[in-house]
C-alpha cells in the first residue's frame, strides 16, 4: 500500500471517529467499532445501536492546491500563485462551490450497502460551522443519491460538532 493510500485511510478513520463522537454526544445513541472497507463499499463501517451502518467519508479542502497546503505538502511556486489567487475570491462562494462539487461527485456513486451516510469533514481553516449553516439553503444535494443522511463536521477537529445537511 502506498503512503498516499495509508494517509487517505487514516484521514477517513479520523473523520469517522470524530463524527461518531459528535453523533453519540448529540443523540445519546451508541455508535462503535469502525473498520475499513473495500472500494465497492463505503469507506468505513460501524455499528449504530447494534446495526451496521456504512459511512462514506469526504474531506472539504476547497481545492487541490488548498488540500496540499492543509496537508503540509511542499508547494511549488505555481501552487503558491494559485493559493494567492484563491484568497482573493469570496470565501462563502468558494465554500458553496466546493461543497456542492463534493455532493455532486458523491451522489453519482453506487454502493453495495443497505445503509449509507455521507460524512463530510470540513478541513478548511477559513470556513466554520456557522459559515456552512449560513449557506445551508443554497447547498444542492443531487437526486438520486445513495445516502440515507448527509452530515458535515464543522471543523477539522470536530470541536464545533456536526450539521445534518440531509434530510
Amino acid at each position: 500500500m502506498h503512503n498516499s493510500e495509508k494517509e487517505k485511510i487514516e484521514l477517513e478513520h479520523q473523520a469517522a471517529k470524530l463524527f461518531m463522537r459528535c453523533y453519540e454526544r448529540n443523540t445519546g445513541k451508541h455508535i462503535r467499532h469502525i473498520w475499513h472497507n473495500d472500494p465497492i463499499r463505503p469507506d468505513v463501517s460501524c455499528m449504530l445501536e447494534g446495526e451496521r451502518l456504512d459511512l462514506e467519508i469526504a474531506h472539504l479542502y476547497g481545492s487541490e492546491e488548498e488540500a496540499m497546503e492543509i496537508l503540509g505538502r511542499d508547494l511549488t511556486p505555481i501552487t503558491r500563485n494559485v493559493l494567492r489567487a484563491l484568497k482573493e475570491e469570496p470565501a462563502d462562494e468558494r465554500l458553496l462551490r466546493s461543497l456542492n462539487k463534493i455532493l455532486e461527485n458523491k451522489s453519482s456513486k453506487q454502493y453495495d450497502s443497505k445503509r449509507v451516510w455521507l460524512v463530510i469533514r470540513n478541513t478548511h481553516p477559513a470556513w466554520s460551522q456557522a459559515d456552512i449553516k449560513a449557506l445551508e439553503h443554497l447547498i444542492t444535494i443531487p437526486v438520486p443519491h445513495a445516502f440515507e443522511k448527509v452530515w458535515i463536521l464543522g471543523d477539522i477537529e470536530g470541536k464545533s460538532g456536526i450539521v445534518r445537511l440531509y434530510p
